[in-house]
């Protein structure tokens, strides 16, 4: 019998997703589904476990968050765009790492780009570091999911080392020409 050739690992992540977002499609995120997603997919369930393992070995394989925007510290890619497949929405991982960074913010955050979200996002956080957090809108996240709410805007932060995010994006709508408050 001939061995089968072992699924692509990009393709193994996508796979995963679609049932979460077949069931995530018609929810708004916000602070309600942002404590369902952790009541439900938290870092102890199998979804939540699966997708770490998957997004960390893509970000050490090359594949996830290869496109640096801020040297190897800040780097992102689009690992789907919408689609019918994803229920229109885009998947994404975002690497940041605040270790040693100058840019002198609160907690010694590194921040990185400014931007809003149109119809909010779903963002699965791994901490790849221990007590390393992303911020989100109901503080920080040391591993689990935020929901930032449709037109919430902010800085992406990491703290206390790196974290990837694992976002997905409704119509994978992101905002980079908003201003932000202290550049105002």
């Amino acid at each position: 019998m001939k061995n089968a050739l072992p699924v692509d690992n990009k393709d193994a992540l996508i796979a995963r997703c679609l049932p979460f977002l077949q069931e995530v499609r018609d929810m708004t995120p916000g602070t309600e589904v942002e404590r369902w997603l952790n009541d439900k997919y938290g870092v102890h369930s199998d979804l939540y476990q699966d997708l770490a393992r998957m997004i960390t070995a893509g970000v050490k394989e090359g594949w996830a968050a290869d496109t640096e925007i801020a040297g190897r510290r800040y780097r992102r890619a689009r690992l789907l765009a919408p689609c019918e497949q994803t229920n229109w929405f885009s998947i994404t991982a975002v690497y940041m790492d605040s270790t040693g960074n100058t840019q002198r913010n609160p907690e010694d955050s590194f921040r990185g780009d400014y931007h809003s979200h149109p119809y909010g996002e779903f963002n699965m956080v791994v901490a790849l570091d221990e007590g390393a957090a992303l911020a989100g809108p109901n503080g920080w996240c040391y591993g689990g999911w935020t929901a930032p709410e449709p037109g919430s805007h902010h800085y992406p932060e990491a703290k206390s080392g790196a974290v990837i995010a694992l976002f997905f994006l409704p119509a994978g709508r992101i905002a980079y020409n908003i201003k932000a408050p202290d550049a105002q």
